[in-house]
């Protein structure tokens, strides 16, 4: 729709508040949400992809014990990329934003899910004990074993 010609009236309809071309502002709100969600998809794709491969690589080493690192760990790595591709193609490529404040904004962003990563580590031995009690252990095993073959 942006790249549409705009009606004769639409450009200047908010002259008297300080607008003088709708068409450029409309333009610079809504044009950057294709770059957001490009840049989403490849952080989430590339993201999930090292999170498993991360996460299966601390479970083979580790087995069946330090469940908080394989899950903790594979998030921390997987997190990081994320939090820098997602900006790099939405407001590097997309909104020519200087890589400084990029990276500034990344760290930021990878900070505070590293922080919630680690908040989150009780939870998943809470909810592993959860399960374990509600399914019995034996049950429990057979079914991550199953689970890990396919």
């Amino acid at each position: 729709g942006m790249q549409l010609q705009p009606a004769s009236w639409w450009i200047g309809s908010k002259a008297t508040e300080g607008i003088t071309d709708m068409n450029k502002a409309f333009g610079a709100v809504f044009g950057q949400g294709l770059w957001i969600v490009v840049g989403s998809l490849f952080a989430f794709l590339i993201g999930q992809l090292v999170d498993v491969t991360v996460f299966h690589q601390i479970k083979k080493r580790t087995g069946e014990s330090a469940i908080w690192l394989r899950a903790t760990g594979s998030t921390l790595v997987s997190q990081f990329i994320d939090s820098y591709v997602v900006l790099f193609i939405a407001f590097y490529v997309g909104a020519g934003w200087d890589w400084r404040l990029v990276l500034a904004i990344g760290t930021v962003n990878y900070i505070y899910k590293f922080l919630m990563a680690l908040l989150m580590t009780p939870a998943i031995y809470l909810t592993h004990i959860i399960v374990e009690q509600y399914l019995g252990k034996e049950l429990a095993a057979s079914m991550k074993k199953a689970a890990a073959a396919e």
